[in-house]
């Protein structure tokens, strides 16, 4: 999988692509990550990206003649567009399985009073918000729908099950909350480990597990209003 990232602060990426499991998925060539400044395709010689709001109002907003620029340049090697912004369909787990079937993915990241509507209405996609609740500007979202999205490509998790007892993985049931796990010491200050899991009856600890996972169903993003 190839991902686009445009964003005005390039340098919020760097760790973050290098790190734990997506760092090592980029190192064995799993996935390619390509981080670029909006700056890059600024309409004046002050590098601007935004302009003031038609009608008035506080704060600056990014303009269409920027992001098509962008487009022009980065969208024939991506097939889906995608920008970040509170007014997007809410990601979720479903999503992340969709993108993930996906080969290149630009993701395009709001700043400011965000993106002029036009962008949003014609020039993308589709538009994604992480939850209802506003950030500064779209790269925390992006590096949340990037981390959701290759965890689940083939090859990254070293184990392809391992993503399947996760927290909103698909089953028959629908998405569910993963069993609660735990770990040594067996007893830790009278909170003892339950007898189930440690008497080896692997069955017995299937249906446990099974039992103790919880239905989230409801909480799934097709259900979910658009954040505003």
């Amino acid at each position: 999988m190839e991902i686009d990232v445009v964003t005005l602060f390039p340098k919020m990426f760097e760790g973050f692509v290098e790190a734990g499991v997506l760092g090592r998925a980029k190192k064995k060539g799993l996935v390619k990550i390509n981080v670029h400044d909006m700056r890059k395709w600024a309409w004046n010689d002050y590098k601007a990206v935004d302009d003031r709001p038609f009608g008035g109002g506080v704060g600056m907003v990014i303009r269409p003649d920027v992001i098509g620029e962008v487009l022009k340049d980065l969208k024939g090697k991506s097939k889906q567009v995608i920008a970040l912004s509170a007014k997007g369909k809410r990601f979720g787990q479903g999503k992340a399985e969709e993108l993930s079937k996906v080969k290149k993915i630009l993701l395009i990241c709001g700043r400011y009073e965000g993106f002029d509507q036009r962008i949003l209405d014609n020039m993308v996609n589709e538009v994604v918000s992480i939850g209802d609740y506003v950030l500064s500007g779209g790269e925390t979202a992006a590096m949340v729908v990037i981390e959701a999205v290759t965890r689940l490509l083939p090859g990254v998790l070293g184990k392809d099950e391992s993503n399947q007892e996760d927290s909103f993985t698909k089953t028959e049931e629908g998405r569910k909350i993963e069993y609660g796990q735990y770990t040594r010491p067996e007893n830790y200050k009278g909170l003892k480990v339950p007898e189930i899991l440690r008497g080896g009856d692997h069955e017995k600890i299937r249906q446990w597990r099974n039992g103790r996972r919880s239905d989230q169903s409801g909480r799934d993003e097709d259900d979910g209003e658009k954040s505003k």
